[in-house]
C-alpha cells in the first residue's frame, strides 16, 4: 500500500473513532471539538508536517490536555489509539496531552538558538556550541499524569511546539476574545519556542498574534 493511502486509511479510522467517542458533540470554540481537531490537522498539512504529526494533530485531545480537561480515552487505554493511528502518532498525542504547561514551557527550547527555526522537520539540529543565545539549562518536561520530569529529545519538542502552535493559532483565529486575552502571552511563548518551529508555523504566529493582528 502506498504511504499516502496507508495514512489516509489511518485518518479515516481516526475520524470514525472520534465520532464514535462523541467528539462531534463536544462544545469547543468555533463549534465542536471534532471541527477544531480537523482544522488543526489541516493547518499542520499546510505547514508541511509529516503524516504522523498530522495524525497526532487530528487526535491531540484524546487524553485531554492541560488546557482542555475532557478526555475521549483514559491514558490506560493508549493501546487502542495506537492501534488506530500508529505508535509514532500516538506517542506525540500522549506527549502533548501529558504536558504540565506551567512546569514545562519555560525551558522547552532552552538548548535551541531562538533564531534557528527549521525550514522543514527534516532539517539538522542547530549546533548549540556555536550560538551564544543557547541556555545552559537543560529542557525539563513534566508529565502531568505521572509527575515524572525528564529532558525530551529535540524532535519530540519540535513536534510538540508545532502542534501547540497549530492548536493555539486555531483558537486565536476562531475566537477574537481568546486572541485579545491570550495573544500577547502566546506570541511571547512562540518567540521563546522559535528555534523549535518550522518557518511556516513561525510566520503564521507572527501574522495571527503580531501587534497588527491584536
Amino acid at each position: 500500500m502506498p504511504p499516502s493511502a496507508y495514512f489516509a486509511r489511518r485518518e479515516a479510522h481516526a475520524l470514525a473513532l472520534l465520532r464514535e467517542l462523541g467528539a462531534g458533540h463536544l462544545d469547543h470554540p468555533g463549534g465542536t471539538l471534532l471541527a477544531h481537531l480537523e482544522r488543526v490537522h489541516a493547518r499542520l498539512g499546510v505547514w508541511g508536517a509529516r503524516p504522523a504529526l498530522r495524525l497526532a494533530g487530528l487526535c491531540h485531545a484524546f487524553y485531554g490536555t492541560d488546557g482542555f480537561a475532557t478526555a475521549l480515552l483514559p491514558v490506560g487505554r493508549r493501546g487502542e489509539l495506537a492501534a488506530v493511528i500508529g505508535a509514532e502518532a500516538e506517542e506525540i498525542v500522549y506527549f502533548y496531552g501529558s504536558c504540565d504547561r506551567a512546569a514545562s514551557y519555560p525551558t522547552l527550547a532552552s538548548d535551541v538558538p531562538r533564531g534557528a527555526g527549521a525550514d522543514t522537520e527534516a532539517d539538522a539540529d542547530a549546533d548549540a556550541d556555536d550560538n551564544e543565545a543557547v541556555s545552559s539549562v537543560a529542557p525539563a518536561f513534566r508529565d502531568r499524569f505521572t509527575g515524572h520530569v525528564h529532558s525530551p529529545d529535540r524532535q519530540s519538542r519540535r513536534d510538540f511546539a508545532e502542534l501547540t502552535a497549530a492548536n493555539e493559532l486555531d483558537l486565536a483565529r476562531i475566537d477574537p476574545a481568546f486572541r485579545a486575552a491570550h495573544g500577547p502571552g502566546l506570541l511571547a511563548l512562540f518567540t521563546r519556542l522559535r528555534g523549535l518551529l518550522t518557518e511556516p508555523a513561525w510566520r503564521e504566529c507572527q501574522a495571527v498574534l503580531g501587534r497588527g493582528a491584536l
